[in-house]
């Protein structure tokens, strides 16, 4: 069991540290923890908000688990390859643009709130 563990643990770090897109993920999520901190968000709110980033983030480490698997079964470029990694990454692009929604559907009262405010 320990050993499955540490198999997802090490596939993580493993997605953290080759793909970009996992930094940038990871560093939005950070803001947004933040910024739901700071407006002391109400309890569904977080659920809301940490389902979206788990969802991106899971998106983010199964787009590259299918890039390694197309990378062994098709070494050298083959146009079915490119656009299974093509469907992978619009996969992504998808649960992060739903994020950013989601995203603006909780914070953009409260900004405009402060902002209409006069600060």
């Amino acid at each position: 069991m320990i050993n499955k563990f540490r198999a997802a643990l090490a596939g993580l770090f493993y997605t953290l540290r080759t793909q970009v897109n996992m930094g940038i993920h990871l560093t939005a999520a950070a803001g947004v923890f933040f910024l739901g901190y700071y407006f002391r968000l109400e309890g569904w709110e977080w659920g809301i908000l940490i389902l979206t980033v788990a969802f991106v983030l899971a998106a983010e480490t199964f787009n590259t688990a299918l890039e390694l698997a197309v990378n062994l079964s098709c070494p050298h470029y083959h146009p079915l390859a490119r656009k299974a990694k093509d469907v992978a990454a619009g996969a992504v692009l998808v649960t992060a643009l739903g994020a950013v929604a989601t995203g603006l559907l909780i914070f953009l009262p409260r900004f405009l709130q402060i902002f209409n405010s006069g600060f």
